[in-house]
């Protein structure tokens, strides 16, 4: 099992801990981890976007002139695709960019991150979380302190107050074990987890 060494909210060092294998100390399998972050910016987009093809664009139902001797090029419809207000050639539709992936990948892939981190040295584990109040200028200080630069926090629980600190500091973002995903574990310099959020992590993904 891989030791961590535990900090405190002033950056000094507290303990150790000892992290699962099963959870942060597995083969990396990168494909997995590509997959998952694939599905997971497939599956934000709406795939609402739609134009009118020619058929579908109102008006030119009438030939613009005579084929011949007119000294234009011939013309069907002044709603083909060359014309100002015309149709678009093959035009967007609605559509599901939805990207599947099974629950077992899923999960290896974030254990694949997690461990990347662990690799890293980018994990950095707290002792507790707890600011009295809401308090952007507090957290940033926390997040001075632990050197942690782009971060995503890792609390145990909805902590209000660290949420609410943390979310108008640029490239800082907050979870809970349950809602960690790869994406947002990849996208990030720096993973703070809280040593409750570790045991939880480890119970659920073990």
């Amino acid at each position: 099992m891989a030791n961590v060494t535990v900090y405190n909210m002033e950056g000094n060092e507290v303990g150790t801990m000892e992290l699962n294998d099963a959870v942060f100390g597995v083969e990396i399998n990168e494909h997995l981890v590509h997959l998952a972050v694939v599905r997971q910016l497939a599956n934000k987009r709406q795939g609402t976007q739609k134009a009118k093809t020619r058929s579908e664009v109102s008006g030119g139902g009438r030939k613009p002139w005579r084929q011949k001797g007119t000294g234009h090029a011939r013309q069907g419809s002044i709603r083909a695709p060359q014309w100002t207000g015309g149709g678009i050639v093959f035009a967007p539709v609605p559509r599901d960019y939805e990207v599947k992936m099974n629950k077992k990948e899923r999960r290896a892939a974030l254990r694949s991150a997690l461990t990347a981190k662990v690799q890293d040295s980018k994990l950095v584990v707290v002792d507790s979380l707890a600011l009295a109040e809401i308090k952007t200028k507090e957290m940033q200080k926390v997040l001075t302190n632990l050197k942690a630069e782009k971060a995503l926090v890792v609390t145990a629980d909805d902590n209000k107050n660290v949420i609410l600190s943390a979310r108008n500091i640029a490239d800082v973002q907050t979870a809970t074990p349950n809602t960690i995903n790869v994406y947002d574990v990849m996208a990030h310099n720096t993973l703070v987890v809280t040593k409750d959020a570790v045991a939880a992590i480890e119970e659920v993904y073990a």
